[in-house]
């Protein structure tokens, strides 16, 4: 079991508060705008055992997440350093983080819900794989890390978006780049609702609430259900992913 005490100071990429069962998980980069990084005090080293510690917590009846400022997770950390004795170490680590970061998402045991507050352009699958995801009406999802950057895109966003998009448009959206903005995302069923940023949160709170007066094993096994079939190919393919994607780079160098 976990209390609030134990992790509400633990992260340096995420903040906690909560209210009346609402967990309020907010990322971002030195008080700023998320920024993503791979290092050790990165996001991907910190959200998954972020969502491990809060699903231990019983007092967590529905959790939001969002982002700092005006996006939501836009681009890299450019102050970013590395203290991996080679490529090799790193990518083991690396490989470990991003299963984490995947399975334990999908393992929170209660509603999750988005409030997606711009810009998505790097692990936009954080977002979209929440069970309500609201948008604000300047915001775009996009894989710009993976084959933009000359990396295999392994780490789950070849799962989530075909599942999303469908096959063909979701293979294109991962090899080429596109931008899709709030309202074709709407359009698209990405997204549930497009909002004025400054709206927004107060909305992701709006529907928060109305599910928190909803009792606690009703939300715990709804969520279950909702997210069992994503849990399923998570685990069938983000292993094998991870790995096509670190051979592809070590075998690059």
């Amino acid at each position: 079991m976990m209390e609030l005490a134990d992790y509400a100071e633990k992260y340096s990429c995420i903040r906690f508060a909560r209210a009346d069962g609402v967990l309020e998980m907010t990322l971002h980069t030195r008080g700023g705008p998320a920024l993503w990084g791979t290092s050790r005090t990165s996001l991907h080293a910190e959200l998954g055992e972020a969502f491990a510690d809060l699903s231990r917590d019983p007092e967590n009846k529905v959790v939001i997440l969002t982002g700092t400022g005006d996006s939501f997770l836009a681009g890299a950390d450019p102050q970013e350093r590395f203290d991996e004795p080679d490529m090799a170490g790193m990518w083991a680590r690396i490989h470990e983080e991003g299963l984490a970061l995947l399975h334990n998402l999908l393992a929170v045991p209660v509603p999750m819900i988005a409030a997606v507050n711009g810009p998505a352009m790097i692990h936009a699958e954080l977002a979209v794989l929440a069970d309500i995801v609201l948008a604000a009406d300047h915001a775009e999802f996009a894989d710009l890390a993976h084959v933009p950057q000359g990396a295999v895109p392994g780490d789950g966003v070849h799962v989530v978006w075909p599942t999303l998009l469908g096959p063909n448009r979701g293979r294109y959206f991962l090899l080429t780049g596109e931008r899709i903005g709030a309202h074709e995302a709407l359009r698209l069923g990405i997204v549930g609702e497009v909002l004025a940023p400054d709206v927004l949160l107060d909305r992701a709170r709006e529907h928060a609430r109305r599910l928190a007066a909803l009792s606690a094993p009703m939300l715990r096994h709804t969520r279950s259900l909702l997210v069992r079939e994503l849990r399923r190919r998570m685990f069938d393919e983000l292993g094998s992913g991870l790995a096509h994607e670190g051979l592809a780079i070590l075998l690059s160098r």
